[in-house]
């Protein structure tokens, strides 16, 4: 207990800022607030359209500042927190606007998708801490984001699991010492399942996944295996690796969060029991480590065998798409083309509209249809963002859609 209050005294108290506030870690982290009310006070909240939960969030964190993306909700809102000194903004620009303000400490980047990128970008040039959930922002722009981060000092601590273990393994190590980095995978939800039936699973198979709790895109993703190929482009840009350096295994105990290899041959590896509040506390928190309530205990004698495989090539195809990503073959855009067909697909199948094994057909056909660019500004990324989705809606989708 003695640690735990030291670290308490050291830690300064953070205003937060949370993208995403009513999504999985957004609600995550606002637990986290909740276990330790004297380290951390909420500034401003922002959701896409869970004005409901929005509104109990701020009665409950009083935040100086809320913010609907969808403005159909404004109103809602606003009348729901009218008897509070809460100022209601709406629209995609005002999360930008409001994580600037002199008030906000530490933003968490955990909006779904490419709407993380405006904000997390406008955060880091306010010279905001960042503890970055958002893996797309970093798929779609990371040559651009870390830039700004190095020129506007501003720390990005990653908040994804399998991230946060490797920066763990990395605290106190020379950069020059790494020779690999080695993500692990679950696997998702069809990782038992033979290749033959993957075209008859539906959206309701594809959430049930086996080890973590997380929200129904990211889920889809992780049964795709999308969201690991994501994931190894976010790694080449937050430990400045080029691809053949960073592998995947699939983990199926979801134990081991990733290791890292060293020119000596030494591996370290984060271990822990699947709970996102444990990599969330401590992007908050590093360098300092505090409990966890509620925790589960990790007892290593009684976890079982841990076993780790490579990924099958043919059952996981849009794994491979993120490498050919990062060796240029779709240019200096290939990331954005790859998450806005990716976030229009998996949308699709999840109103059953198109099976599961279209989602990689989608996104492999827009990426070798679309005209490659070289965005340069964050307005340069909307507009090629915005012209992948319409080719897919408008020559992709209707190839595909089920019909009756």
């Amino acid at each position: 207990m003695a640690a735990v209050e030291d670290n308490r005294k050291e830690t300064r108290r953070q205003r937060l800022a949370v993208l995403g506030s009513t999504g999985s870690i957004g609600t995550q982290t606002l637990e986290v607030v909740r276990a330790w009310p004297e380290l951390f006070e909420v500034e401003m909240l922002a959701a896409h359209r869970n004005w409901e939960l929005l509104a109990r969030q701020a009665e409950e964190f009083e935040p100086d500042a809320v913010v609907i993306a969808d403005e159909r909700y404004y109103e809602p809102l606003s009348a729901a927190l009218a008897h509070l000194p809460i100022k209601v903004y709406a629209g995609a620009e005002a999360a930008a606007a409001s994580v600037v303000s002199s008030g906000v400490d530490t933003v968490v980047s955990a909006m779904v998708g490419f709407a993380g990128l405006a904000p997390t970008l406008a955060a880091i040039r306010a010279g905001k801490k960042i503890a970055l959930a958002n893996k797309e922002t970093l798929v779609v722009a990371g040559g651009l984001v870390m830039e700004e981060a190095r020129r506007c000092q501003a720390p990005i601590i990653p908040v994804d699991s399998e991230h946060s273990a490797i920066f763990q393994c990395l605290v106190g190590e020379a950069a020059q010492s790494v020779k690999r980095l080695v993500l692990t995978a679950s696997g998702g939800a069809f990782r038992d399942t033979p290749l033959s039936e993957l075209s008859r699973m539906t959206a309701a198979d594809a959430l049930k996944h086996p080890c973590w709790e997380m929200g129904r895109k990211i889920t889809v993703d992780c049964a795709t295996m999308m969201n690991k190929g994501f994931e190894v482009i976010e790694a080449r840009w937050l430990f400045d690796l080029p691809a053949e350096r960073i592998d995947v295994v699939v983990h199926p105990q979801s134990v081991v969060h990733s290791f890292v290899e060293f020119d000596d041959g030494a591996f370290k590896a984060q271990l822990g029991v699947p709970d996102m509040r444990l990599p969330i506390q401590y992007a908050l928190t590093f360098p300092y480590r505090l409990s966890v309530e509620g925790a589960a205990a990790f007892e290593p004698a009684l976890c079982g065998g841990l076993t780790f495989d490579v990924p099958d090539g043919e059952k996981y195809p849009a794994l491979g798409l993120a490498y050919e990503v990062l060796e240029g073959r779709y240019g200096e855009g290939g990331g954005c083309v790859m998450n806005a067909a990716n976030e229009v697909a998996v949308a699709e199948f999840l109103e059953g509209r198109i099976r599961f094994t279209n989602i990689y057909q989608i996104v492999r056909r827009a990426l070798d249809a679309v005209p490659q660019a070289a965005p340069q500004t964050v307005e340069e990324y909307a507009a090629y963002d915005a012209r992948v989705r319409n080719y897919v809606r408008q020559e992709l989708l209707p190839e595909f859609v089920i019909k009756g």
